[in-house]
């Protein structure tokens, strides 16, 4: 059984038709990517999961349970997490105070205190500025305190939009060595991603999506051999 499972799946904005029956799997362990243009419906995806939006058909499957039409808030606390796009930081709050909004779903200080820990390991640099105030970060320490943030939630599945988005090409190569970390240590990874190479590179499988409906679906690898995806989204002729 798939660890999440969507079926079939409609979502609109109004009366835009924005998911056209969409069916994705994320099996447990696996980094899973969706690639596709803007407008494509990827970002729509993660918010449907995540219960921001609700589908009017299909399901959405956590461990075998739909959970499509419960609140955003219980669903983190069935272990989904997600950094969104533009990193959503609360640029007036410290470092800390940021990484202690991710954990207000959880009540084990020493469980905490571990996860603080562990989040400074892996991002040295939040250690560093755990008592500077986010909104003076720079981007890429921006989407570091993003995803510490989501990590302190303890998620068996992490979402995660756009994370390269706006950075200078040495910290991307940060971010997507700090995904396959994450991913090592246990984390599911379902990654939204407009580099489509870097995604491919760490990602197990991947789905295409356009205009709503999912176009295309395989192997990280053999979608990077795809002459459709190496025209239209890794730059090759």
């Amino acid at each position: 059984m798939a660890m999440l499972d969507l079926t079939d799946i409609h979502t609109y904005y109004g009366n835009i038709h924005a998911l056209k029956g969409i069916s994705i799997t994320v099996n447990k362990g696996e980094i899973v990517t969706l690639i596709g243009a803007n407008g494509a419906g990827k970002t729509t995806t993660l918010r449907t999961i995540t219960g921001l939006l609700k589908p009017r058909v299909g399901t959405v499957k956590l461990d075998g349970e739909d959970i499509a039409r419960h609140k955003a808030n219980d669903i983190v606390y069935k272990g989904i997490a997600m950094v969104p796009e533009g990193r959503g930081i609360f640029a007036r709050l410290t470092v800390t105070e940021n990484l202690d909004m991710g954990a207000y779903s959880r009540n084990s200080k020493t469980e905490y205190d571990s996860d603080i820990q562990r989040i400074f390991s892996l991002f040295p640099r939040l250690k560093e500025r755990r008592n500077q105030i986010a909104g003076t970060l720079s981007g890429g320490e921006q989407q570091m305190l993003a995803t510490g943030r989501a990590l302190m939630a303890h998620p068996t599945l992490l979402l995660m939009d756009e994370p390269s988005m706006g950075l200078a090409p040495v910290l991307v190569e940060l971010i997507f060595e700090t995904i396959q970390q994450i991913n090592k240590e246990g984390v599911t990874v379902l990654l939204v991603e407009q580099n489509a190479l870097m995604a491919l590179s760490i990602a197990n499988r991947g789905y295409v999506l356009q205009s709503g409906a999912i176009v295309l679906q395989d192997s990280a690898e053999a979608l990077k051999k795809d002459p459709t995806v190496q025209k239209a989204y890794l730059g090759m002729e």
